[in-house]
């Protein structure tokens, strides 16, 4: 039977493996910035996983009931994701960095599109480093199941995006999170910060990070030292971050309720991956 998040955020051996999870999407990120950090803010990750579930929802027979412009569009305006224009936007850069293709068909003016072999490995990377901290959790046998069957990506993607959608704590996020989920590679900030917490000072009031210098952290993360230390200052005005010295010369913390905050959310998450692969284990013994 599936966790529910109440289950995951619970365990406090939660908090390590958080961080062995956190970690392992950094390394994913430094193999490929350009590819990982559409699944490192907000509107870009549910626009993935929407693009996704269109693929991997697509008749064999029918090319126009799979990935195109339109469905692709009417379906992000669908789910109060994004406007047009900006689904359109992301479409045609997915396409110019070859993170997805033109199928080499036409149905009549229509022409689908497919994710290339390397955006599959990144999202099934993805998808293992969930199912790993699962196991780990209740030395379960997730990550083997999902190996040794090279289809289930395909069953249990298009269940990870509903559930995603259709869940209020992800599509509204508690206050600290939102303010970094709508920062460029805002998912991977956060990832940075929880990966140098030690799990031994979580109980903390103000948990240190391994973060100290905000150029440096800005370079690494490809982003704007102006715009990451604009939302440091919100975050920190929210009393969600600061710095045990000099600001910006010294060790960064974060607060325990935003640490809470994120650990939060990662339950959330898990629970609704684990559902959907305990659907794809019913559904694939039911046939």
């Amino acid at each position: 039977m599936a966790l529910v998040s109440e289950d995951i955020a619970r365990p406090p051996a939660l908090r390590r493996h958080v961080q062995a999870q956190s970690r392992t999407l950094l390394q994913t990120y430094e193999a490929n910035p350009r590819l990982a950090s559409v699944f490192a803010t907000q509107q870009r990750w549910l626009m993935a996983h929407i693009g996704l579930a269109l693929y991997f929802n697509r008749e064999p027979d029918d090319h126009r009931k799979g990935l195109t412009s339109a469905r692709f569009m009417d379906d992000i305006c669908r789910h109060s994701v994004a406007s047009r224009n900006t689904a359109d936007a992301f479409l045609k850069e997915m396409l110019h960095y070859g993170f997805i293709r033109h199928l080499p068909i036409k149905c009549g003016r229509i022409r689908p599109f497919e994710p290339t072999a390397g955006t599959l490995e990144t999202v099934a990377g993805w998808v293992m480093a969930h199912l790993r901290t699962l196991d780990s959790l209740d030395s379960g046998f997730r990550l083997a199941a999902f190996v040794a069957q090279p289809d289930m990506l395909a069953k249990l993607q298009p269940l990870v995006a509903d559930g995603l959608l259709s869940s209020h704590a992800v599509r509204e996020p508690r206050q600290t999170f939102s303010l970094f989920t709508w920062l460029d590679n805002g998912g991977i900030v956060m990832d940075w910060l929880m990966s140098g917490v030690d799990p031994d000072h979580a109980d903390l009031d103000r948990i240190p990070t391994g973060v100290v210098s905000i150029g440096d952290f800005a370079n690494w993360l490809k982003l704007s030292r102006t715009h990451l230390s604009r939302k440091l200052r919100d975050a920190e005005e929210l009393g969600s971050i600061g710095w045990l010295g000099q600001r910006g010369h010294s060790v960064m913390w974060v607060s325990s309720e935003f640490y809470q905050e994120y650990m939060t959310a990662q339950a959330i998450k898990l629970a609704i991956i684990d559902a959907a692969f305990d659907n794809c284990v019913v559904t694939s013994q039911a046939s």
